[in-house]
């Protein structure tokens, strides 16, 4: 969302927008300016929650490599939706434009994206993860087990963190997704064909064929991957002793 922007200059620059007629959209004009200081605040408090989740998954991939001479993490992507995407997903949801229903029922306004090499990796890393005392599970999606229709692989898991203020502690909402590398450049190549907007029907639906193929392709070379992975390991271990 910031590309390098602190969360107080894109807000200000929300704010010229709507001075200058940018925004059109008159429920968003007059939501954000009646609650844009509450907004950064939201905001901040989330980045805050999503680079805490971020130093306990970049703690537990230095863990895992001390432990098992295997790390287990590729890369980690953060984001903070964007306020466009933020009201799209209110007026998708049809819940109420307040920042209490935002609060309450928008729970991916910070995201982390943890990238694997391996699937057994992904169920591991989570595993431990959630055992923390100070993570709290909302909500699980296996898309991994079960794929969606598209396709789509991925673990997701929606979690409470705290983040400690001056006086006070408060629990944040995060969106953890966990992937390979393969269901990583997968959902990357489904999100450009997606917003594609000037492809024709029958090229879309044709390419869209040719992904869900490509979704059985990669989860095959995974499992494949990690068996080798798992030989070797079985080949080395006894060597070690």
């Amino acid at each position: 969302m910031l590309n390098g922007t602190s969360i107080r200059e894109y807000i200000n620059e929300k704010k010229r927008e709507i001075v200058l007629g940018r925004l059109a959209n008159r429920d968003f004009q007059s939501f954000f300016t009646e609650n844009s200081q509450p907004l950064q605040t939201l905001f901040t408090y989330s980045e805050c929650a999503m680079l805490e989740v971020e130093t306990k998954f970049r703690v537990l991939n230095e863990q895992f490599t001390l432990a098992y001479d295997h790390s287990p993490i590729e890369s980690i992507k953060t984001r903070l939706k964007s306020l466009e995407s933020l009201i799209e997903k209110v007026h998708r949801y049809q819940v109420p434009l307040t920042l209490e229903s935002i609060q309450k029922n928008i729970n991916d306004i910070a995201g982390v994206r943890v990238v694997c090499s391996f699937p057994d990796d992904i169920y591991s890393l989570a595993d431990c993860f959630l055992e923390q005392d100070d993570i709290t599970l909302i909500d699980r999606k296996d898309y991994i087990q079960h794929p969606k229709e598209s396709g789509y692989r991925s673990l997701h898991l929606i979690v409470s963190v705290p983040i400690f203020l001056e006086h006070e502690k408060r629990d944040m909402k995060v969106e953890v997704q966990l992937r390979t590398i393969a269901m990583d450049f997968w959902a990357s190549l489904e999100h450009k064909i997606r917003y594609k907007q000037d492809l024709p029907e029958g090229v879309a639906a044709e390419l869209y064929d040719e992904l869900l193929e490509c979704a059985q392709i990669s989860a095959d070379l995974d499992m494949r991957m990690q068996s080798i992975r798992k030989r070797l390991d079985e080949k080395i271990s006894p060597l070690a002793h």
